[in-house]
């Protein structure tokens, strides 16, 4: 599966489950890490977990698994395709490490395009 359909897989389940403040951002010009930056704010420890859980079944469904999984007891977790990485977050983590801020030279994605339904607020 290429980076924009596990993009919008992901996207879509994580506006599924009510995912607030979806964002991402296109960083491939300026970093080999990845393609894409996928972020978005749950409102508890347990929305977080609910959240990736959603994005690894319907990913999972298209045959497709993280290569790692990192923060699954704190408030950032965050789950790697490889192109694409999506980082989950409680707002006081996501207000912490502001990585919307630090990545700021990247593109900004219209999720409109690709999501089923409105983006969660």
């Amino acid at each position: 599966m290429d980076s924009e359909n596990i993009l919008k897989v992901a996207a879509n389940a994580l506006n599924s489950k009510k995912a607030k403040d979806i964002n991402c951002i296109k960083i491939d010009g300026l970093t080999l890490l990845t393609s894409y930056f996928l972020l978005c704010t749950a409102t508890s420890n347990t929305h977080v977990r609910a959240l990736a859980d959603e994005v690894e079944e319907k990913l999972k469904e298209s045959g497709v698994t993280p290569h790692h999984i990192e923060g699954k007891t704190s408030g950032w977790l965050v789950l790697d395709y490889s192109s694409v990485i999506v980082h989950i977050f409680t707002p006081k983590e996501r207000e912490f490490y502001a990585l919307d801020k630090m990545w700021s030279d990247g593109e900004k994605i219209d999720l409109t395009k690709i999501l089923d339904d409105a983006i969660g607020e």
